[in-house]
């Protein structure tokens, strides 16, 4: 069994009078990828942003290396591993490709360390290096998903949290993007915290999976189980089966490995 490098327990959150989060708990075991499935409002993002200190929790732990984070603020998250690539990207537009990719390294003080990760960013995402000057406003839809995620990496992360990496890009650059994830997870030992729209490629990409509906994990197993499952081929995968249509039947399980 592998060591949980994250452990979400019971996290409730709210938006004002809202509650989105409620009760979740959660695993990222150390060098793995895990994937968050769910209908947009079922809130996913809520999770990674609660995760990486830009929200606060009302009740639950978020354990990271052994220690409580809840609390912290978001450079101070950043600075103990975690590092957060966000639904939109959020990229600097008026700076350039570089400067948005050092803005990512703005913890880290070793200026030889931070090449050495620049280039490996490059390595990645070559055609960042092609734009490297060019202001990153410019950049394509799918150069700006390899900003954020790149820019994320220059954090050094022990964790990546990737928000919708496949947002509006076409089905091959989403291919494209998600070897490059994997190969990431493979060569550089990152664990991944991955919420995706795209169930098909998220379960094929991920380790182990939880499904999220109105705030609540409703089941959780190997991504090859899920993808196993009659519901979850049929309300996340469009593969309808004609004994369980029209019959949502979650029946939880937490098989970990």
């Amino acid at each position: 069994m592998s060591i949980p490098l994250l452990r979400v327990q019971g996290i409730e959150t709210f938006y004002g009078p809202i509650q989105a989060i409620r009760g979740v708990s959660l695993e990222v075991p150390e060098g793995t990828i895990v994937t968050v499935l769910g209908a947009n409002g079922a809130g996913k993002t809520t999770i990674l942003r609660t995760i990486s200190g830009v929200l606060d929790p009302d009740r639950g732990e978020v354990i990271f290396d052994g220690s409580n984070i809840v609390g912290l603020t978001p450079d101070k998250v950043m600075r103990r591993g975690i590092c957060h690539s966000p639904e939109g990207r959020e990229i600097f537009p008026f700076l350039s490709v570089a400067e948005n990719l050092l803005m990512g390294s703005y913890t880290r003080s070793n200026r030889d360390e931070v090449a050495r990760d620049l280039e490996m960013c490059f390595g990645y995402f070559p055609r960042l290096r092609e734009r490297a000057s060019q202001r990153a406003g410019q950049l394509s839809g799918g150069e700006q998903q390899m900003l954020a995620i790149s820019r994320a990496l220059m954090g050094r992360p022990k964790l990546l949290l990737l928000d919708e990496p496949s947002l509006g890009l076409s089905p091959l650059l989403t291919l494209q993007i998600f070897e490059i994830v994997k190969r990431i997870n493979r060569e550089r030992g990152v664990a991944i915290l991955l919420v995706e729209q795209n169930a098909h490629i998220a379960l094929r990409t991920a380790d182990y999976g939880y499904v999220l509906e109105v705030g609540r994990v409703v089941v959780e197993d190997t991504c090859k189980r899920l993808m196993e499952r009659d519901d979850i081929k049929e309300f996340y995968l469009g593969q309808r089966n004609e004994g369980t249509r029209g019959r949502r039947r979650w029946k939880k399980k937490k098989l970990w490995r």
